[in-house]
């Protein structure tokens, strides 16, 4: 009686907007208070446990990194590299986007600010190349999603800490999942201006020099991932200590190498950082108390065996799966839903003898979904409040791209191989 009450307060109070991670720590309070057989103290005791680990401190590193870098003008080197690159084909601005957010994502960890940064600084020049804004921001959110698949993707973390999944192989095993959507974003791009007349005249390509020189100012940033992944999978530093080692970087690339980072602006960086790393917290503390609670009334056992009697098939149980966690990630922020479902899906893998590493691509991917579908979906608001696109035109841009995500997450979740064969290769 007492969780079924604590549900529907959780339920009430998001419906009442109030942030779901204050909604799931009042709820446990709730729990707490008429559950006799727990002590008060614990839903303390639980929320500081959460947060007070060692493997997360490499959110708070990564966070800091990326934001370190964007005041270090990675941006500007980045993205004239990529408009090197594919500026001169076909709907070339299109595909610099695409290209940005793939080499943004390996330093940013977070499809949030990757969103935030081409917002400002992409859809304004694509709109001047006769682009209608709302393809802009649609395409803009739609390629953000590669960042949370791509090392050092927070989501990777948050789901190798919850799951206790080796994030060293999530890392890898990100990287060609990533590959994957990010042709498909170009081929769809690709079509789309074909059909709608979006830069269709060719431009001369750069030349190899120029592109050398490009490729110069930008490969001590692009280096940042390669180093990451090669020191953990060489037992280097561990994941943590990598995120550390990103920090070190990036302030010896601001200060020394591009001298373009200065005292004001890393207190504003770090200040910035800092925001973001508690509000992640917060829903990480929040999301360890209210597990707890579903630990205690044995509801990951319980749905397990339901589950399990249920649906025999680990392909069927894939495609469920799939469609639950597209329905849910339109009314729940993502990453809440990976803290509070990720102890309630590992048990279920062992059963139908799913590789967590696979699930676990299969399952952030899934849920970015969320984050470009209405109503709750932070990336769809976030690039059309700073692109001023309203959301019924945002939607009628967008349809392509969700196609393309679900082609992407059915090629991911039935082709282990996808995203199990760099952590074999290198195991």
């Amino acid at each position: 009686m007492e969780l079924t009450m604590t549900l529907i307060l959780m339920i009430v109070l998001i419906l009442l907007n109030i942030p779901v991670a204050y909604a799931m720590i009042a709820a446990c309070a709730f729990y707490f208070l008429t559950n006799d057989s727990v002590v008060n103290e614990i839903l303390i005791q639980r929320m500081l446990a959460g947060v007070e680990s060692f493997p997360l401190l490499a959110i708070v590193f990564f966070i800091t990194a990326g934001i370190l870098m964007n005041h270090t003008g990675i941006t500007e080197r980045m993205l004239t590299f990529a408009q090197l690159l594919t500026g001169h084909m076909k709907a070339g601005l299109a595909k610099v986007n695409i290209l940005l957010s793939v080499l943004m994502g390996g330093l940013s960890g977070s499809n949030i600010a990757d969103a935030a940064m081409q917002s400002k600084i992409l859809v304004p020049e694509m709109t001047k190349r006769n682009y209608p804004t709302a393809f802009s921001a649609a395409l803009t959110a739609a390629t953000s999603l590669i960042t949370p698949i791509i090392p050092p993707g927070i989501a990777l973390i948050m789901y190798g800490y919850i799951g206790n999944v080796s994030i060293g192989d999530l890392f890898l095993a990100g990287i060609v999942p990533a590959g994957l959507l990010t042709a498909l974003f170009l081929v769809l791009v690709h079509m789309i201006a074909q059909k709608r007349g979006f830069e269709t005249s060719k431009r001369e390509a750069a030349k190899p020099k120029e592109i050398l020189i490009a490729s110069k100012d930008a490969i001590l940033a692009i280096l940042l991932p390669v180093i990451i992944i090669g020191g953990i999978r060489f037992g280097v530093f561990s994941p943590t200590e990598a995120g550390a080692i990103a920090i070190v970087y990036a302030l010896f690339l601001g200060f020394i190498i591009y001298r373009k980072l200065s005292g004001n602006q890393l207190y504003h960086a770090l200040k910035e950082s800092v925001t973001l790393t508690a509000t992640i917290m917060i829903m990480i503390a929040a999301g360890s108390a209210f597990g707890w609670v579903l630990t205690l009334e044995q509801v990951p056992q319980t749905l397990t065996e339901y589950v399990t009697g249920l649906i025999e098939s680990p392909t069927l149980f894939l495609l469920v799966v799939m469609i639950f966690l597209l329905l849910i990630g339109m009314f729940v922020e993502g990453n809440v839903l990976l803290i509070i479902l990720t102890p309630i899906f590992i048990p279920m893998l062992q059963v139908y003898g799913i590789d967590p590493v696979h699930f676990g691509l299969f399952f952030i991917l899934c849920l970015s979904v969320g984050t470009i579908t209405p109503p709750v979906g932070t990336i769809m608001f976030t690039t059309a409040a700073i692109t001023k696109v309203k959301i019924e035109d945002f939607l009628k841009e967008v349809w392509p791209f969700w196609l393309v995500l679900i082609i992407a997450i059915l090629a991911v979740a039935f082709i282990p191989q996808i995203s199990l064969w760099l952590p074999r290769l290198f195991s």
